[in-house]
């Protein structure tokens, strides 16, 4: 692979206008392509084989109007101090604002609370449901600007009105400043690394090309697989962090091999080879475990994973192929301020090539009497580990241990309008709801039951679960048309984040298996706080096998990549330690409330469901990148003769720096989203941060060379028939030496450099 990598290396650097323009077509196609695509389907969600999803589809069937796709909002109403909603002055104002509401664009209806007699038991608080004629995601602007001007001038008229449901504009954005925040960071932390704002600006250049060709992609194949808008959000986050992380170990490695007094196409080339074959398994890795996605039976999630994997294979190709094409138009300029005077044109006159040559031949002698190992920041540190390798051991893994601890008491659950920010009309009108209505009347319970007399059915199972602990009220039931399944809505008397709610569903689910045998029909329970509960228990029954799946096939690929089995072993321990700890510490802050005040934590509660799957899916992505890019280059000293700790040292000389800025940038990005004023996109950001904090910092520079010191040789030791077994990819570069570079006067007076 290496000899591969490194004639496709030296292809790209020697015909880069080539390589560039068919990325700029590339670039191109797509995005026309995604510009003409038809509009993405509106946001789905199922889960197969779940029972809240079979009465979905069993109410989608006998209930076509009910199970409506059209988006709604429910406007909560109250009264001024001292008033009743049902005096004559706010009820004449809510009864305008109703008339309103029902003549805005693309609404169908709304219903007026003093006939649906929605109205409070203190008879302050009403709400109104408005109906409309396309889901959520495809309301107009024009619609929401209407829905807001009518909103706000019921308000000016002194009723307070805030409202909720899928139909109402969300004001936060999420990303946003701290996004920007993030990649300013990023730009900061390349430029420091490498000292050239052309090699600072070129990660960032490709990894937005690259997120942008997938986002491009996922756009124009949206209506033709089912993608819709969501699907790409895991894309462009991982796209970002990987593209960034490759197109920089590249650019790193190439001015590693100039600063050794190679050829820029050689160097480019065995950049390539070297670095690129570090980036193809590194990539692998990361799709093998967004592809896994698919264990869960999610769909969604399954579409997500499909759609990042394919943008981090648009990465690994932007960098073995468009990263060494960009570096051909700027091959002195990637280089820092302090090295670059010592590269100089060769002078195109045949007659001073001689004198170029001897110029050459001095500045290798100086370079020889120069000690070429001296120690950097990384070797240092190396070195420090290397005589220290208990305690650094010890305190790495207890430290980190000691922070996992809060996991075991991982609670899952999802984001709703509750977990909202204080000040958006949403949560207000949660709490609203609660306040007037009880806790439980924002996640009611649907119950279907199928059988020949469906009322009378209905109304059997009905009064049996009004009998139950945690049941606030039951509405009566009611039929279809054709008599054959009714509906009964069940109302818990706790909100549908609590632990109560969800005990509620289980034993209304145990006691719904006695009722059939009874009505002879069959009972199922489902409704929005149903499947949010479903959800969660699919995503913690999938947690385990997924993890499994994750790291033993990323085992396999690190067996070929280093051709050892402790090498691997570490690397899979050592990230499961990492995001062990990182959820414990997610557990303490958002679930226990610690340090909640420095966070502006609103309300702590349950961990978002989807948390620990894409925490593992981006996490672990990210720790092999520094796991490649760091052992590969030990392996590669120590197959070229180093012993096994100067073989650690040379890797923290030339691949500390650069994993210490990756992780550095992908902090700083992750950081960013701690900023935002909603928990659940805090919780990401604060999340993702501190996994990336604990796995570069303290798995991968402190405990990884601690091992390798206590391991030594056996740290590389595989099976004689294993070895023999497995195919030889070349990773460190072996091969490479055995090819000679390109004559000097086989190459263009303008293409060659001097080192002087």
């Amino acid at each position: 692979m290496a000899t591969f990598l490194y004639k496709l290396g030296r292809l790209a650097f020697r015909r880069r206008g080539l390589f560039v323009l068919l990325w700029v077509l590339i670039f191109g196609g797509i995005g026309v392509a995604a510009s003409t695509a038809p509009p993405p389907p509106a946001d789905t969600f199922s889960m197969p084989g779940t029972e809240s999803q079979k009465a979905f589809d069993l109410l989608k069937e006998k209930f076509p109007t009910a199970s409506a796709t059209g988006a709604s909002a429910r406007v909560v109403v109250r009264a001024p101090k001292g008033a009743k909603i049902s005096d004559a002055g706010p009820k004449a104002a809510v009864g305008k604002l109703v008339g309103e509401l029902s003549k805005a664009p693309e609404v169908v209806g709304a219903t007026d609370p003093y006939q649906t007699q929605t109205i409070s038991k203190d008879g302050t608080t009403a709400y109104a449901v408005v109906t409309y004629k396309v889901p959520g995601p495809e309301v107009s602007d024009e619609a929401h600007d209407a829905f807001d001007k009518i909103t706000e001038k019921a308000r000016a008229g002194g009723l307070t009105v805030e409202a909720g449901g899928d139909a109402v504009k969300i004001e936060a954005e999420m990303g946003g400043s701290a996004e920007g925040i993030g990649i300013l960071i990023s730009a900061v932390v390349l430029l420091l690394t490498f000292g050239s704002m052309i090699a600072a600006g070129m990660p960032l250049l490709t990894a937005t090309i690259g997120v942008s060709i997938g986002i491009s992609a996922i756009t124009a194949l949206g209506s033709t697989f089912g993608l819709s808008a969501t699907t790409s959000t895991l894309a462009m986050m991982l796209g970002l962090a990987v593209g960034i992380d490759y197109a920089l170990f590249v650019v790193s490695r190439y001015r590693s091999e100039m600063l050794e007094g190679r050829d820029r196409e050689e160097a480019a080339g065995r950049a390539v080879g070297t670095a690129g074959s570090a980036v193809v398994f590194a990539g692998l890795t990361v799709i093998v475990a967004l592809a896994g996605l698919s264990v869960v039976n999610v769909p969604l999630l399954t579409k997500m994973g499909l759609a990042a994997s394919g943008t981090v294979a648009v990465a690994v190709l932007i960098a073995l192929t468009l990263v060494p094409a960009l570096i051909g138009f700027a091959p002195y300029k990637v280089m820092g301020r302090r090295e670059r005077h010592l590269f100089w044109p060769q002078p195109l006159k045949a007659r001073k090539e001689r004198a170029a040559a001897k110029r050459t031949a001095k500045a290798a002698a100086r370079a020889a009497k120069k000690d070429p190992a001296r120690p950097n920041l990384g070797s240092r540190w190396a070195r420090y580990v290397l005589r220290h390798p208990i305690a650094v051991l010890l305190v790495g893994v207890v430290g980190l241990g000691a922070i996992a601890v809060p996991a075991a008491s991982l609670e899952l659950g999802l984001p709703g309008e509750g977990t909202m920010a204080p000040e958006m009309t949403q949560r207000k009108a949660y709490d609203m709801l609660s306040e007037s209505f009880g806790a439980g009347f924002n996640g009611p319970l649907t119950v279907t039951v199928s059988a020949k007399d469906a009322k009378d059915a209905g109304d059997t199972v009905g009064k049996s679960l009004a009998k139950e602990d945690g049941v606030a009220s039951v509405s009566p039931a009611v039929a279809n048309e054709a008599g054959d399944t009714a509906i009964i809505n069940v109302v818990p008397t706790t909100g549908p984040s609590e632990k109560q709610t969800e005990e509620l569903v289980r034993s209304l689910r145990a006691l719904a298996g006695g009722l059939e045998d009874q009505t002879g029909g069959e009972v199922l329970i489902t409704g929005q706080t149903a499947m949010l509960i479903d959800f969660s228990k699919t995503l913690d029954d999938a947690f385990v096998p997924y993890l499994g799946l994750v790291v033993g096939l990323a085992f396999l690929l690190l067996v070929l990549v280093f051709r050892s089995l402790l090498v691997p072993l570490k690397a899979a321990l050592g990230f499961l330690l990492s995001v062990s700890a990182a959820l414990g510490a997610v557990v303490a802050v958002f679930q226990w409330g610690w340090l909640q005040d420095v966070f502006g934590i609103d309300q702590p509660g349950p961990i978002m469901s989807t948390m620990p799957i894409f925490m593992i899916g981006i996490v672990f992505g990210l720790a092999m990148d520094y796991e490649v890019f760091l052992v590969s280059r030990m392996r590669e000293a120590y197959a070229h003769g180093a012993d096994p700790d100067q073989a650690v040292v040379t890797g923290f000389r030339y691949s500390g720096r650069v994993v210490s800025a990756a992780a550095l940038i992908m902090i700083s990005v992750f950081s960013g989203f701690i900023l935002d004023t909603n928990d659940m996109i805090q919780m990401i950001g604060f999340g993702l941060a501190t996994a990336v904090l604990f796995d570069a910092f303290v798995v991968r520079m402190a405990i990884v060379p601690a091992l390798f010191a206590l391991l030594g040789k056996a740290a590389w030791w595989l099976p004689r028939w294993l070895d023999k077994a497995l195919p030889n990819v070349d990773v460190e570069g072996e091969k490479l030496n055995h090819i000679a570079s390109v004559p000097a006067s086989r190459t263009p007076a303008r293409e060659r450099q001097l080192v002087d």
